[in-house]
């Protein structure tokens, strides 16, 4: 439980300081960026799999079975960024390339925390 308050937390924190250098990314505020980063967590929770396992099938487990595994996880986590975009009116991200730069940098920041506390 704890791991995943820090998660939202720094989840929040990226998506505040994405949404700054990105000029087609738009969030509201803090409080907006906790309750993304918490729609963004629960839908990862349910679906990522569910995603990841259609991706996989699409390309025939290109990227599984070449150990790159983690594309087709990023990009699964840009498409429930994009569904997170449809939940929250104070959060749009427009088009899907930025989407896919926020998973990339929520992916790469989530690992390092990971290292670092757990």
């Amino acid at each position: 439980m704890f791991q995943w308050l820090i998660h939202i937390i720094i989840d929040a924190l990226v998506l505040l300081a994405a949404a700054k250098m990105m000029p087609k990314v738009e969030l509201k505020g803090f409080q907006t960026a906790i309750i993304v980063a918490l729609i963004i967590g629960v839908l990862s929770f349910l679906l990522s799999w569910l995603l990841t396992g259609i991706l996989n099938v699409a390309t025939l487990g290109i990227f599984y079975f070449l150990g790159l595994g983690f594309i087709t996880r990023v990009i699964a986590y840009a498409i429930i960024i994009e569904i997170a975009d449809k939940f929250s009116k104070d959060f749009k991200t427009v088009g899907f390339l930025p989407s896919l730069w926020l998973a990339i940098i929520l992916a790469i920041v989530g690992g390092i925390v990971d290292a670092i506390l757990f």
